[in-house]
């Protein structure tokens, strides 16, 4: 997301990204996703940069007041005093983090829900960002979710405009920070949109709904959800093309997948293997130790797969890999070496399962 204004900069989750995937690098995964911040800067091009300053100056000098005149705006039978006053929320939330807070006090979260489903898209699009900017403080998350946020963000991400799915998406991942939401938001119908954005939208568009995919596949359920919506054939594809930017968080994705045996079945039908290979070989130090947890994860008691890996020409890689790479993929790939020149064995070719991976 946008950051032009430092303080719209916040970590995700309360900690790194590394916690909570199963590929625990030395170097964390949070710095695979980049954070999803306040909208960008100059999204709503009809508040000049003047307006702005007397905005920002008003709410410093008398912030209660203009924020309760906002909010009772929200609820106006003008579209375009809605318009003006979600815009308004928004810019507020954006700039000053203190505001969320107030903002949210002030009875803004209700009115601002209801405009995320309006059928005027652009006024759909203003209550998204609004409502995902006032996310971003932690003490509305609980709020904005029990004012009944989630369905119409999903229908938002369902059918908004691109900058309404995008900020959806986002709003989705904040709320998911508190784990009772990401079983709620994952039944609501979250997923399959997340993956659709995943494998449609642009670049920031595929980084918010890797990043809001993340969060919620730590949930088992929310994990078959992804993989039933196809979510295995978008994230091949990204970790085939290293000039996509998003190898990594695809990868990432990928890791807390595989855990699944449905997961791994639809990882080879859609070409995964090469992929991974692929990356073992040329890919970063990172890639490569994600990839080779993930083939480790798929060969450890399937000798079909063991095969299929050796048959790639997986050996030499790995043998680099083993001499070259990080402590624990050095650890991983003597791991993976040592099961694909057995393939045969009758029991699976032993388990790598006291590995971590």
């Amino acid at each position: 997301m946008g950051t032009e204004n430092p303080a719209a900069n916040f970590s995700y989750l309360g900690r790194s990204y590394g916690d909570i995937c199963c590929v625990n690098t030395d170097d964390s995964s949070s710095s695979a996703f980049s954070d999803c911040n306040s909208d960008r800067s100059g999204e709503f091009p009809t508040t000049s940069t003047e307006s702005r300053r007397l905005l920002v100056s008003c709410a410093a000098d008398n912030s209660d007041d203009l924020m309760l005149h906002l909010v009772s705006s929200l609820d106006s039978c003008s579209i375009d005093e809605q318009k003006q006053a979600a815009m308004e929320i928004r810019l507020l939330a954006k700039n000053k983090p203190e505001n969320r807070l107030k903002i949210a006090k002030a009875g803004a979260i209700r009115p601002l829900v209801s405009l995320v489903s309006s059928s005027d898209l652009q006024l759909q699009e203003y209550g998204v960002t609004a409502i995902l900017n006032l996310s971003l403080c932690d003490e509305n998350k609980e709020a904005i979710a029990s004012s009944g946020a989630i369905k119409p963000l999903i229908r938002a991400l369902k059918n908004g405009t691109a900058t309404a799915r995008e900020n959806s998406a986002c709003a989705l991942l904040r709320l998911s920070q508190l784990e009772e939401n990401k079983v709620a938001i994952g039944r609501s119908g979250a997923i399959p949109p997340l993956v659709s954005l995943l494998e449609t939208g642009g670049f920031r568009a595929k980084k918010d709904a890797s990043t809001a995919l993340y969060s919620l596949c730590s949930v088992k359920e929310n994990k078959i959800r992804a993989v039933q919506a196809g979510i295995m054939k978008p994230l091949v594809e990204l970790m085939a093309d290293f000039g996509s930017n998003m190898v990594d968080k695809a990868a990432y994705v990928l890791s807390v997948l595989v855990s699944l045996p449905e997961a791994r079945s639809s990882l080879v039908e859609e070409a995964g293997i090469p992929v991974l290979v692929e990356i073992v070989e040329v890919g970063s130090q990172r890639q490569k130790e994600i990839a080779v947890s993930v083939l480790l994860q798929l060969c450890e008691d399937n000798l079909v797969y063991r095969a299929m890996v050796a048959r790639e020409g997986a050996i030499p890689p790995l043998v680099a890999l083993s001499q070259s790479g990080t402590n624990r993929a050095k650890q991983k790939a003597e791991t993976l070496i040592e099961l694909l020149r057995q393939p045969r064995s009758g029991n699976g070719g032993g388990r790598a399962s006291e590995l971590s991976v």
